[in-house]
């Protein structure tokens, strides 16, 4: 099942991150030669100037092959609506409802508040594992306003698991911006919607404006883009400008009411509204014309898709057209290639940044009780990376990994949370019999640092490396107090203290809490930690792996 492709932030546009085709093509000994890019975009001059064997890889059309006409909107608007017919509770997406006109404000503002939720829940995500969490959510926020009432920790609680979690947090800084400012009812034109509700960009407008209030703006996610560039043929820079503003022309010519939709038996005669052309699009995107094996026999709009036309033809019209009429924001396609899947042309990724952090995961253990034993868990600011989420001490971003400077690592991180009496690490045998019980309850002490290996977590900017160790404590009757000293928390991508210093920073004061061993996985922490947590795990399940000591 494909995820609907958009990137954790509504300020990209367009971001799909299942465009790679590196699977396809080791599967071919040989790779079709592809001219140089850079050096072979078409102009007036190049036109007329190319070689035989430069004619030969250039495809050859005129820029009207990327323009939707109104006679060729309307039948594709047919063929859309009569198709989705077939599919539109196929899924059972629960959001999914017929658009009723009769609908007064309310219930078209509570529509709308509906489908923000599942929009913004399918970024990066799939259907069959939204749905769960869509249903807990709407049982638990049912409207807006009582979203716009919930705390952080409530909404990331029902969000654990889901991933991209800036996505909950955004949700909730816009209900609560709806509540406030809109009496409560989001928005119900797409221009207002992006301009002022945060976390909501074009796409998401679009998609609940065209839905909710009948509005006709169009979408343009992954799956869109996907399968208007090979309804196209057009094979440019997938992030350009130039591509982004011909898909979206050619998406909102597909919302245009041209009043020729046939009302067909399978078309009821009230269904036709840019709602339904948008999920149409976007369904038709995600489980017909998909990335890898497009099932083009299925799709209703095959023999008006330029890409599946091209792809059954031995060869495309040789001719050049005129300069004037000639596409040059097309870059040449591979010899030999001519399948559907050529387009869109395939994105140039930026390689994600790579960081270390050293992560101390520490644990406070009672000497009377052997069974009380205490995880401390920080909270992480309210905004930027897994805004709002608990995580074990963290280091960001160090430079330094000798076991010199993880202790004086570790030192900092414990004077940080506990005060300067832990700033040098001082060691005491572990309190393990009768006569060690009350050897030393006034004062907790750190009795152990165990290396527990690395834990790889990717992010969709960031490749994190953590480099983790288990820090026990013992001493006194409870767990020991936080005072923590201020944290600094650096604007932008650079942080104090290490690789990237220098930004200008704010004060914010960090929240923490001891979590008793059976209940850390049931709190607030995100994938990455839990991740760690398994690993630390392992160093008492499995003594004979506590032979790494810091």
């Amino acid at each position: 099942m494909v995820k609907r492709s958009r990137a954790d932030s509504e300020d990209s546009d367009y971001d799909d991150a299942e465009y790679s085709t590196s699977a396809s093509r080791a599967k071919t000994k040989t790779r079709p030669k592809v001219l140089n890019r850079k050096k072979t975009r078409l102009s007036p001059e190049s036109l007329t100037t190319m070689t035989e064997t430069d004619r030969s890889v250039v495809s050859r059309h005129k820029k009207s092959l990327h323009i939707i006409d109104p006679p060729s909107s309307s039948s594709i608007q047919t063929a859309l609506l009569e198709w989705f017919e077939t599919v539109r509770d196929a899924r059972g997406m629960p959001w999914r409802k017929p658009f009723d006109e009769n609908l007064g404000l309310e219930e078209r503002a509570q529509r709308a508040y509906e489908v923000w939720v599942s929009e913004i829940m399918l970024q990066q995500t799939q259907v069959a594992t939204v749905i769960p969490y869509y249903n807990a959510w709407m049982a638990k926020f049912p409207t807006i306003r009582e979203l716009a009432a919930a705390s952080i920790e409530d909404v990331n609680a029902l969000w654990k698991g889901l991933g991209y979690y800036s996505r909950a947090s955004r949700l909730l800084a816009g209900a609560q911006k709806v509540v406030k400012e809109y009496g409560g009812r989001l928005l119900d034109n797409a221009k207002d919607m992006e301009a002022h509700i945060p976390g909501i960009g074009r796409y998401s407008a679009g998609a609940i404006c065209s839905i909710a209030y009948g509005e006709r703006v169009p979408v343009l996610d992954g799956n869109v883009h996907r399968l208007l560039s090979r309804l196209l043929a057009l094979h440019a820079s997938p992030k350009a400008k130039p591509t982004l503003d011909v898909l979206w022309r050619a998406a909102e010519a597909l919302v245009q009411d041209v009043g020729t939709v046939s009302s067909s038996s399978q078309v009821k005669s009230n269904s036709y509204h840019p709602g339904d052309i948008n999920q149409a699009l976007i369904e038709l995107g995600s489980t017909v014309c998909k990335v890898k094996d497009p099932l083009c026999d299925s799709c209703p709009l095959r023999h008006r898709c330029h890409a599946y036309v091209f792809s059954t033809k031995s060869a495309q019209n040789s001719d050049i057209p005129d300069i004037e009429d000639a596409c040059l924001l097309c870059e040449p396609i591979s010899e030999g290639l001519n399948e559907v899947t050529v387009y869109p042309m395939k994105a140039e990724r930026k390689k994600a940044r790579e960081e270390l952090d050293l992560v101390s995961v520490v644990e406070w253990q009672s000497n009377s009780d052997p069974e009380d034993r205490r995880f401390l868990l920080v909270k992480r600011p309210e905004k930027g990376l897994l805004a709002g989420l608990y995580e074990f001490i963290t280091t960001p971003d160090i430079s330094a990994t000798t076991k010199a400077d993880i202790v004086k690592l570790t030192s900092k991180q414990l004077s940080s949370i506990f005060g300067d009496s832990f700033g040098v690490l001082e060691f005491r045998k572990r309190s393990n019999s009768k006569e060690d019980e009350g050897a030393h309850d006034d004062a907790c002490h750190v009795v152990d640092i165990v290396s527990a290996g690395d834990v790889v977590h990717v992010f969709s900017h960031i490749k994190k490396t953590y480099r983790t160790q288990w820090v026990v404590l013992q001493g006194g009757i409870a767990p020991p107090a936080c005072f923590f000293n201020p944290v600094p928390e650096v604007a932008g991508k650079k942080k104090i203290g290490s690789k990237r210093a220098g930004a200008e920073t704010s004060i914010v004061t960090q929240q923490s809490m001891w979590v008793p061993l059976g209940e850390v996985l049931k709190a607030n922490i995100g994938t990455g930690v839990g991740k760690v947590w398994s690993l630390v795990e392992e160093l008492w399940k499995n003594p004979q792996k506590q032979g790494r000591r810091n």
